[in-house]
């Protein structure tokens, strides 16, 4: 079974800047794409920031410049280096991975993380 887990997500004031990492496990034969989404309570699951397997990435425009998004290939982990953290960033945090586990007759898909709650304090 494959699967993709984050940690990292805690208490922490305003201006902090804690480091979300996601971790992929299992029998895996790629993945293709990453991504950190994020949930406010009463809101839509919403993009975050994205990293494809050639190292593009993509942020959303309420924290391009304050996150960074990195992937380590050989240790399947993906980071959120999250940065200048205000109150409105305080949302459950979701890891996503689009994978290929190894096997006959899989096919490409996407797995998501339980998610990790950031709770940024004033």
């Amino acid at each position: 079974q494959v699967r993709v887990m984050e940690s990292g997500g805690d208490f922490v004031q305003a201006g902090g800047s804690p480091r979300l990492s996601c971790a992929a496990s299992g029998n895996i034969f790629e993945i293709r794409d990453w991504g950190w989404y994020r949930q406010l309570p009463g809101s839509q699951r919403d993009l975050v920031a994205t990293i494809t397997r050639s190292g593009g990435t993509n942020y959303a425009d309420s924290v391009k410049g304050r996150f960074t998004i990195s992937k380590d290939d050989a240790k399947r982990t993906l980071y959120l280096q999250m940065n200048s953290l205000k109150p409105e960033d305080s949302a459950v945090y979701f890891c996503y991975a689009r994978m290929l586990p190894r096997g006959m007759g899989m096919m490409m898909d996407d797995y998501w993380g339980q998610g990790t709650q950031v709770t940024v304090s004033s």
